[in-house]
């Protein structure tokens, strides 16, 4: 754990439960994307799940990465560590779950994987979550993005989250904490992530080997905004070329002017990130893939106008402008979020945009 950068508040929190041999059975890690929260509950499943755990040399508890244990995560094959995301509803037996646009994490799903019961195509599942450990040692259950858990699933957790298996722990990851029910979020023990500071995104980057110049690299730090995963995706899927293509359309609507064409050239950067996330990422969801570049498209925007308003502080019309232009990249994602048609939501934000004004007087 040791080397996780910039979550010191969330390692010494785990590093004192597990010190004190109180263990809370579930846990919430919440926090921004791409700040280490997943990395960390796969290091906090590690030392769970290894008989043989012991303080180090830093005094941190931690398991021995030439471990058995560690191999078997290592390799993805211990049978004690169920990681449970979206995806796996590409693998059902079950025709209704592999149909599905993989959007959210259904409660057939977490029956077949974690819950047990009847599901939709009437076959009963044996809950994996009170089978005994495999390695007679403890069980641990992870849920990615658990935001996507539906109300039904999340209900259905909690007679597992009441009267929890013996030696069994369950971490739900979640960008969208506040999207968990209140009943889930008082039965978990919460750890926060937060966003790295300045200090320690220097010394991702250095770890990184990224290959980008120092003017991608500043920019990418600006972007990224304190998160190392947002700033290795933006480097992979070349979002400082988006910033270059999209700059043009931003200096017309800088001057009160409507580029017509900046919706078209936003709704082709998303198709692109789209494609290639589903081609480099196996089992990826093409749906899951166009509502993430949107989002990372609004990210983008949204670093533009928080640049911008960097010491605008003694010019309220300025400050107003950019304000104003990021409630209009949140409603923007609030209507995603919404379903309502991409295009359409790109296509509103450059006209309601255009509609600030110029920056300057003509």
């Amino acid at each position: 754990m040791q080397n996780i950068l910039g979550q010191s508040h969330a390692i010494e929190t785990l590093q004192g439960t597990l010190k004190s041999g109180r263990l809370h059975h579930a846990w919430i890690f919440s926090g921004p994307r791409g700040v280490g929260k997943f990395t960390t509950a796969l290091e906090f499943a590690r030392i769970l799940l290894d008989p043989e755990a012991q303080p180090n040399l830093a005094g941190q508890i931690d398991s021995d990465p030439s471990s058995e244990t560690s191999k078997l995560i290592e390799a993805g094959s211990h049978p004690d560590l169920h990681i449970i995301r979206k995806e796996l509803a590409l693998f059902s037996d079950n025709p209704m779950l592999r149909s599905r646009k993989l959007m959210n994490i259904p409660l057939d799903l977490l029956r077949e994987h974690m819950l047990g019961g009847r599901t939709s195509d009437d076959r009963r599942h044996e809950a994996a979550a009170y089978r005994t450990p495999k390695l007679g040692h403890r069980k641990v259950f992870i849920v990615d993005e658990a935001e996507l858990i539906d109300k039904n699933g999340q209900n259905s957790m909690l007679k597992t989250l009441e009267e929890p298996p013996a030696q069994t722990f369950l971490i739900l990851v979640s960008s969208r904490g506040e999207r968990l029910l209140p009943t889930i979020r008082s039965r978990c023990q919460h750890v926060r992530f937060h966003r790295l500071d300045l200090n320690d995104m220097e010394a991702w980057f250095n770890r990184s080997e990224l290959g980008v110049d120092e003017d991608e690299r500043k920019w990418l730090l600006r972007f990224a905004d304190g998160s190392p995963g947002q700033a290795h995706l933006a480097a992979e899927f070349r979002f400082y070329e988006w910033r270059r293509i999209l700059n043009p359309m931003i200096a017309q609507l800088e001057k009160g002017n409507y580029p017509s064409d900046m919706g078209k050239a936003m709704a082709e950067l998303i198709k692109g990130f789209s494609e290639a996330w589903v081609k480099s990422r196996k089992n990826a969801s093409k749906d899951a893939a166009n509502k993430d570049g949107a989002r990372h498209l609004f990210s983008l925007l949204a670093s533009y106008a928080r640049a911008r308003l960097q010491g605008l502080a003694d010019d309220e019309m300025m400050v107003e402008h950019f304000a104003s232009l990021i409630e209009l990249i949140r409603e923007a994602e609030l209507q995603l979020d919404f379903n309502v048609n991409a295009r359409h939501v790109l296509d509103n934000l450059v006209v309601q945009w255009s509609r600030l004004g110029a920056l300057t007087p003509a």
